[in-house]
């Protein structure tokens, strides 16, 4: 007689993550809930005139209490469509970049021009260990001196088959570009958009303290370059510790062996129109001050031409364009509803009777910790509003003469605004960081899970920075 077969209980399905926009939706409830239970106030603002032109700042010490303002239902589903629209510029920033690289890989000259670069670091393995160093310096440069953020969006789709090709995986890829922009941004030394404006409102030197921004920048560079190369040689040694290993997978395989598609003409000339319009970006930056929306022209015009470049004809070029720009448009909602978070926080007004509290309760605290607090507070508003010039806006006014009460510098004030941009990456409500993650897709707990460890030391490094402002140095007026 045969043994009784036994069966196996299947195993329980492994707990996923709930979708991005899940968690910003459940977000914008939680702001709602806090808009009830916190008292409505404002401050008074004025006009004010600063390195990058006339900015509306609060007054501080005209802070008072308002009728409670009390939002429901209709505001929570409407501040998503306010989103939108807040979020207009953004959103065809992002359409548009979809559909343009879209257009561009369909070309084939993507592929070709990776390839080729691979090809050429092979037969050289000194110049291959350089490619993560010397690609995110340029980048960190770029996000120190000019504000470099939404312009490394393109750059993600160009980077992550590189990195594939290098034998690393879609995160290193998306490193490169990313972190190197956000570590420049967070450590710079000239960034109009964040040390520009602050120091303007705070009544400092423009770029004064460069000295010791500078140094920040180096380490600040440094270290998210030297976890990034860690990283990269341990999931070259073993692809499968990637978090998005089986996205990879899916992607299909990259290696600096296989052969990639042949050079003709068209190709050829695809890159060289990309390169220009790159190199046309950075001047138009630099030079004529251009915002999201000269750059979407440019990339619009850019993927039009690439087309007609590329061979393709009128209907497939508008056919390509338009599935790209689809592919952005999880994207596109994630942006509108982080938005909603700060609509819901401003129609009720409790953003500037939080700013009031936390800074009352600042003033009891040790020096030191008040350098380190305001990181935190400032981190704190940065998850609802990423932009850097309506952040020193909100809260310089506030923030340069509170630090005169507690006996820090003004200099140093600044310095915690623009440290709390290296929270920035891990951010659901960051239009940046989802763009990125957009473009790359690769969904945003994966990403968060590989980059918190890194925003532990980035954080504890921040706190470590703001003790020699505090202690040894004296910027500028207090």
């Amino acid at each position: 007689m045969s043994a009784p077969e036994t069966t196996t209980p299947a195993a329980p399905p492994a707990r996923q993550m709930p979708h991005t926009l899940v968690i910003v939706g459940a977000l914008i409830v939680l702001v709602l809930v806090l808009s009830w239970l916190i008292p409505s106030g404002e401050y008074q603002r004025t006009a004010v005139e600063t390195s990058e032109g006339i900015r509306k700042v609060t007054i501080p010490g005209t802070f008072h209490l308002v009728p409670k303002v009390l939002l429901g239902l209709q505001a929570l589903l409407l501040a998503p469509i306010k989103g939108f629209l807040d979020g207009s510029l953004l959103i065809c920033f992002l359409l548009v970049i979809g559909g343009t690289f879209a257009v561009f890989q369909e070309t084939g000259a993507v592929e070709s021009g990776i390839c080729g670069l691979t090809d050429v670091l092979a037969r050289r393995p000194a110049l291959k260990g350089l490619v993560i160093p010397v690609l995110m310096t340029v980048f960190s440069l770029a996000g120190g001196i000019f504000g470099m953020a939404e312009e490394i969006i393109p750059f993600v789709i160009i980077f992550i088959p590189l990195a594939r090709r290098l034998g690393y995986d879609s995160i290193v890829g998306i490193c490169i570009p990313f972190l190197g922009a956000a570590a420049g941004f967070a450590a710079a030394f000239f960034n109009p958009f964040t040390v520009g404006i602050a120091q303007s409102i705070a009544g400092l030197p423009l770029y004064s303290g460069l000295a010791y921004r500078l140094v920040t920048w180096v380490i600040g560079t440094t270290v998210v370059i030297t976890y990034v190369m860690l990283y990269a040689h341990r999931v070259k040694r073993d692809p499968t510790l990637s978090p998005v290993y089986d996205l990879d997978l899916e992607r299909g395989s990259l290696s600096e062996t296989s052969a990639g598609p042949a050079w003709d003409a068209r190709k050829v000339a695809a890159l060289v129109l990309f390169a220009g319009c790159m190199l046309l970006l950075v001047v138009g930056v630099l030079r004529w001050k251009w915002y999201m929306e000269e750059i979407a022209v440019l990339f619009f015009g850019m993927g039009i031409a690439l087309g007609v470049v590329g061979g393709l004809s009128p209907s497939r070029i508008a056919a390509v364009f338009v599935v790209g720009a689809k592919d952005m448009v999880s994207v596109v909602f994630i942006v509108a509803c982080a938005r909603a978070l700060l609509i819901i926080a401003q129609d009720a007004r409790i953003m500037d009777t939080m700013l009031f509290a936390a800074s009352k309760a600042m003033a009891m605290l040790p020096r030191v910790v008040v350098a380190q607090v305001m990181f935190l507070i400032q981190s704190g508003i940065n998850f609802l509003i990423h932009s850097g010039t309506a952040q020193a806006a909100l809260t310089m006014p506030i923030m340069a003469p509170l630090s005169d009460l507690v006996g820090v510098t003004r200099q140093t004030a600044v310095y915690a605004f623009q440290l709390c941009e290296f929270v920035n990456p891990i951010l659901p409500t960051s239009a940046v960081t989802m763009g990125v993650l957009g473009a790359a897709k690769i969904p945003w707990d994966k990403w968060a899970r590989w980059f918190l460890p890194l925003l532990v030391i980035l954080v504890l490094l921040s706190f470590l920075l703001l003790i020699p402002p505090v202690l040894f140095f004296h910027w500028g007026p207090a």
